[in-house]
């Protein structure tokens, strides 16, 4: 039985009446018994490792078991005190006792809080001895003991407890003392034990607590002392227990340590102490425990393997490195060693367990060891707990680790550990927890996990490479936690999964499952299932049947993302009042969000983005208090945006949807909201001043909508902004100067607007700004230099009205002398320029009407009457249903594209110019000439043109399927290689014929993949030569102002202005790379010198390189599985290498498109022939 245990004060009734005197000092001694067994329970957090569990406090050796071994000896020494006494003085005794009293009423009198009334019986008419918490001797009725701890106290400690001169133990732990300790207290020469533990002292520990010749044990733990500890504490050399624990405390442990000779046990964790561990530690051999956790420390003393009585070291969370010493390891008295979250590394002995014997807590997690974990672990006989996670473990999991019958935890996640996991794992019927997550482990799970595993409550295994069926873990009716996301798991998940009714947490994400109904059902009406988390699975279910007639359950949290689920949103959904989060986006469900989605007071996030949602976004929407995230983008919603939206909300994604009117002004008192994106509407309307009110916002997103006005000049309080962009809209005047107080701001996209002005010079203070377009406004003046200005490119400042500035932005170089006007001239010649433009005007107007006919007549007559098919502005009108955004099917440099439906029910795409935009009429002209006087299969077929005054579009063949940068990069599209290489044969024969076929020599200018459409039979075309040039004799031609897209375009064409046919050769090189790799060449890796051509060719030009490093990981893996690799892998380096030919530097050095065609054709032969004609 451990000492105390059973022990009661009823017990001192059975002592001889010649001892009764032992009978008050009996009711401390319980009364200490209590406090520390309460004590043990807060403690143990603080030095069993860091994991909250109830394992741990099996494996802590209570601390309370050696205070009160401590206690029950000064009981029985201050008992010994009775017979000395016998010899005071009545009279001295009786002035002594007075003393004491009034020592204990000043304390009274100090504490200015007693929430439980206890000191009511601290009164003059009762002994002081009979005070609760107060014990006397029972011979001089001097206080010999004063615990007051755990009573709520809150108060200082008066000078005058200096004078109980009889003291022995003093204890105020748990309450709320503060200020300082009055030094008075050094007086008090008798005290062996002081514990102040869980208080609100502050200042400096005291340099007196090193006056107690006697004291044992010393308790400051849990204040807010700081500054140093005094060296003169280790001059006690009765001591055997310190805790400073859970303070301030700063500096190194003084080297005088090794004073202490007597000392069982120190604990200075959670403090801010440094240096290293002195050691002089190594000599105090009667040390059982050391406990420096969560500090600074950075070297452990190879000394320390000298201690050996050491049973629990913990040093975890500081700051050692380098290897752990060779001694710490050779401690064969060790049972518990934490060094937890340090930056410790090298390879852990093979042979670990045969020094480390009695072993029962090995946590050396999140450090950077690596190397195999020691083959020799089984010998670790009495281990309990392993934990390794988060290193740089290799190699597999030893086969005979299932030897260790004891172990209740094993966590091994987030290191690179690889094979199967060994079966004997499964088989180890005490292990509560097994975590061997995020490692490369492969192989599959056994059928009938949960047999051997019946006490198993946490299993982890995520981000592996496991496969298989989910097996059955039915018998482990203790698992509170399964979590297998991030594998490759295949199958139905198991309906046996609902009879686990301890389930808390499922995880199955991102694998290749799929689920019955009923499944799925039961595990949404689970009893204890918080967490239901499947997303990114092929669940392929319908959600209203799954979640109809849902009862009130505990679910906080449901991921069905990216699932192929279809359906509506089911009314149900609304019992679930627990949800703290729903996530159902990126499916296929139709519908309108239910109203019942009130019910859900409780949601914080609501996810229901890339579905076919319709209808109007619920006011219900609003009874949602606590709603912080609420993402609807992609769907097919309309209506307007909700005015009632809750002060919660800090991200708000409404984007890409058919919301119009204006945006509420409710809207702008959402003062604490971080993210806005309602891009891609049909928002109307001026931008409110109240945007001004968003003072955290980070980023916000209007683009694409019908937005008017100026912008206003309060923006510039949204001094957090990171990203703002308000393209495409109708917003005028100026760009506000004000925008330089934005100083976090790193996107600004302010293009295709109607913007007028200079661009403030004040923006050179962006100093953040990585990304800025002000493309196609109306902007004049000089492009400003300083700041953020010199990295940006003419791609930044194209289609302007009059700006000027550095030669590289492609713009005429700025006039000397001021742009201003002065203004003491203007005011004579402004209105002589008036009355000019006026009379010019009328003159125009009037030409212009007898003109109008004649010149519709002439542009129409322009084209070759065999191509002219008459389609008036009405008829596409009616075609595109009034030019209405849910037939916009892209936007292009010049204008927009609708897809339509002609009066004989033929589709058509519609591209309407913007001619507003400077070069728009060049553009239309240029497009209609060459595409009127070209054929061929691979290049987009003209219908017909509709040219007026105001109104200009091409009406061209509907490609149904789309470009083919929507087939490389969405979602839900993918090619295999020989659609690929054909659409790249395709590309290269209408750049052929182009360059080749004509008489006089076509450049495209802007060859990309949204430029490259697919019709039916996924056959190519190319589209869009509005920048298209005839370059006639000598192959050759420049321009002053760029408009290609960065990128693709030819080197020379960016610095030079120079188009040729071998700029577009260059172009096709960069697509056929990017068609092969799905890498963009604007990609974020791609920075500095690297680029996407430097990228491969660095790949394949070394001596040992592979295919598989640069091309398209999809495209490699499925050819794994169906065909040939090698042949394969000969065919995808012939493709790169023309390529690379294709994009050479010096346009001389590239090849032409007929050669590029011949070897494509040549590419595909061989392929198709070494694959016995295999598409």
């Amino acid at each position: 039985m451990p000492l105390g245990q059973g022990f009661h004060p009823s017990r001192c009734n059975h002592v001889p009446h010649s001892h009764c005197q032992l009978v008050s000092v009996c009711n401390y001694y319980y009364s200490m018994i209590s406090i520390f067994n309460c004590e043990k329970k807060k403690k143990e957090t603080h030095f069993a490792v860091r994991r909250e569990t109830s394992l741990f406090s099996v494996l802590m050796e209570e601390r309370s078991h050696f205070l009160l071994s401590i206690t029950f000896l000064l009981v029985l020494q201050y008992s010994s005190l009775y017979v000395a006494e016998l010899t005071i003085g009545t009279d001295a005794t009786q002035t002594n006792i007075t003393t004491d009293q009034a020592a204990l009423l000043a304390l009274r009198s100090h504490i200015t809080s007693d929430p439980h009334n206890i000191l009511v019986n601290w009164s003059t008419t009762t002994s002081f001895c009979n005070w609760v918490g107060v014990t006397c001797g029972a011979r001089h009725l001097r206080v010999a003991s004063l615990n007051l701890s755990y009573m709520g106290f809150i108060g200082t400690i008066p000078p005058h407890l200096g004078n109980l001169s009889f003291l022995v133990a003093l204890s105020f732990d748990n309450n709320s003392f503060h200020s300082t300790l009055p030094h008075e207290l050094s007086y008090l020469r008798r005290l062996r034990f002081i514990s102040f533990g869980y208080n609100n002292f502050t200042g400096s520990i005291p340099s007196w607590f090193g006056s107690f010749p006697k004291l044992q044990s010393f308790y400051l733990y849990g204040n807010n002392f700081s500054g140093s500890i005094p060296a003169t504490i280790f001059n006690l050399s009765t001591l055997q227990v310190i805790d400073l624990s859970i303070n301030q405390l700063s500096g190194s442990i003084p080297s005088a340590i090794f004073n202490l000779y007597a000392l069982q046990e120190i604990d200075l964790s959670n403090n801010q102490l440094s240096g290293g561990i002195p050691r002089q530690l190594g000599n105090l051999t009667m040390l059982k425990k050391i406990n420096l956790a969560h500090n600074n420390f950075n070297e452990i003393p190879k000394e320390i393997g000298n201690l050996d009585k050491l049973e629990k070291l913990h040093v975890l969370s500081n700051a050692l490195k380098g290897p752990v010493p060779v001694a710490v390891f050779n401690m064969s008295s060790l049972t518990m060693l934490t060094l937890y979250e340090n930056s410790l590394s090298g390879v852990l002995p093979d042979n670990i367990c045969q020094h480390l014997p009695s072993i029962q807590v090995l946590d050396l997690g999140l450090n950077h060891f690596d190397g195999p974990l020691p083959s020799k672990l089984w010998q670790c006989k009495e281990l309990l707990i392993l934990s390794l996670e988060k290193n740089n473990f290799n190699g597999s999991i030893p086969k005979n680790i299932g030897n260790l019958t004891q172990l209740m935890m094993i966590t091994l996640d987030t290191n690179n550990l690889t094979g199967s996991i060994p079966s004997s794992i499964f088989n180890m019927s005490k292990i509560e927890e097994l975590t061997l997550g995020m490692n490369q482990l492969s192989g599959s799970l056994p059928a009938d996990i949960g047999l051997g595993l019946p006490n198993l409550q946490l299993f982890y295994t995520e981000a592996n490479d496991l496969s298989g069926v989910i097996p059955n873990f039915s018998n482990a009716s203790m698992l509170t936690h399964l979590q297998l996301h991030q594998n490759s798991f295949t199958g139905f998940i198991p309906s046996t999964l609902c009879a686990l009714t301890n389930l808390e947490c499922l995880n199955l994400c991102m694998n290749n499952l799929t689920i019955e109904t009923s499944t799925l059902s039961c595990l949404a009406n689970h009893g204890n299932l918080t967490r239901l988390l499947l997303g990114t699975n092929p669940l392929n279910a319908r959600l209203d049947d799954s979640f109809r007639n849902c009862s009130i359950s505990s679910l906080q949290h449901i991921d069905l993302r990216g699932c192929s689920m279809k359906g509506n949103i089911p009314i149900d959904i609304g019992n679930s009042s627990s949800l703290i989060e729903l996530n159902l986006g990126y499916n296929q469900l139709t519908g309108s969000i239910p109203t019942s989605v009130e019910r859900l007071r409780n949601l914080q996030g609501l996810y229901l983005n890339d579905n076919k949602l319709e209808g109007y976004i619920p006011y219900q929407l609003c009874q949602l208090d606590k709603l912080v995230e609420l993402v609807l983008g992609s769907n097919q919603l309309s209506g307007s945006i909700p005015s009632c939206l809750g002060a919660s909300i800090r991200r708000l994604s409404l984007e890409s949807n058919s919301l119009s009117f204006t945006i509420p002004s409710n809207f702008w008192r959402l003062v604490d909201i971080l993210h806005v994106n309602l891009s891609s509407n049909s928002l109307i309307g001026p931008l409110s001043e109240g945007i001004g009110n968003l003072k955290v916002v980070l980023e916000v997103d209007l683009s694409n909508n019908h937005l008017s006005g100026i912008i206003p000049s309060t923006i510039e309080g949204l001094q957090d902004l990171v990203n703002l962009s308000l393209a495409n809209n109708n917003l005028e005047g100026p760009i506000p100067s004000s925008f330089n107080h934005l100083l976090s701001l790193e996107l600004l996209d302010l293009s295709r607007n109607s913007l007028s002005g200079v661009i403030p010079s004040s923006l050179e203070a962006l100093l953040h700004l990585k990304y800025l377009d002000f493309s196609f406004n109306r902007l004049q003046g000089q492009i400003p230099t300083g700041g953020p200005f010199q990295n940006f490119s003419a791609q930044s400042f194209v289609s302007n009205r009059a700006l000027c500035g550095a030669p590289r932005l492609h713009v005429p170089p700025c006039k000397n002398g001021t742009l201003e006007p002065n203004w003491r001239k203007a005011k004579y010649i402004i209105p002589g320029i008036i009355s000019v433009i006026l009379l010019v005007a009328s003159v125009s107007i009037f030409v212009l009407r007898r003109k109008k006919n004649v010149e519709v007549a002439r542009e129409a007559n322009s084209l070759p009457q065999l191509l002219w098919r008459r389609v008036s502005h009405l008829d596409l009108l009616r075609a595109t249903n009034g030019l209405n955004e849910n037939n916009l099917l892209g936007s292009g440099g010049f204008g927009s594209v609708y897809k339509g439906k002609l009066s004989d029910g033929t589709y058509v795409a519609v591209k309407v110019f913007s001619l507003q935009l400077e070069g728009a009429f060049k553009s239309f002209d240029r497009e209609c000439e060459i595409l009127s006087n070209i054929r061929h299969r691979n290049l987009i077929k003209i219908i017909s043109c509709c040219s007026e005054l105001d109104f200009k579009a091409l009406v061209l063949n509907y490609m149904p399927n789309g470009s083919l940068e929507k087939w490389l990069y969405s979602e839900n599209y993918s090619l295999n290689m020989l659609q690929r290489m054909n659409i790249m044969i395709d590309v290269a024969s209408a750049l052929e014929y182009l360059h080749h076929g004509n008489s006089v020599p076509i450049v495209h200018c802007d060859m990309k993949p949204s430029n490259i459409l697919l019709d039916d039979d996924m056959v190519a075309h190319v589209a869009d030569f509005g920048i298209a040039k005839l370059v006639g004799v000598g192959d050759s031609t420049t321009q002053t102002m760029t408009l290609a897209t960065i990128g693709y375009m030819a080197p020379e064409y960016g610095t030079e202005g120079i188009i040729s046919t071998r700029g577009d050769v260059y172009s096709f090189g960069i697509v056929l790379m990017e068609t092969f790799t799905r890498r963009k060449p604007t990609d974020e890796m791609f920075s500095g010198k690297m680029s996407l051509k430097q990228w491969i060719a660095n790949s394949l030009l070394l001596p040992d390189a592979i295919i598989d490093e640069v091309v398209d990981a999809n495209l490699l893996e499925k050819t794994k599985q169906e065909h040939d690799v090698e042949t394969w892998r000969d065919c995808l380096s012939s493709i790169i290498r023309l390529a690379l030919a294709c994009s050479a530097e010096s346009p001389a050095q590239r090849i032409n498109m007929q050669e590029s065609v011949a070897t494509l054709n040549k590419i595909k032969n061989k392929l198709l022939k070494d694959n016995g004609g295999v598409q």
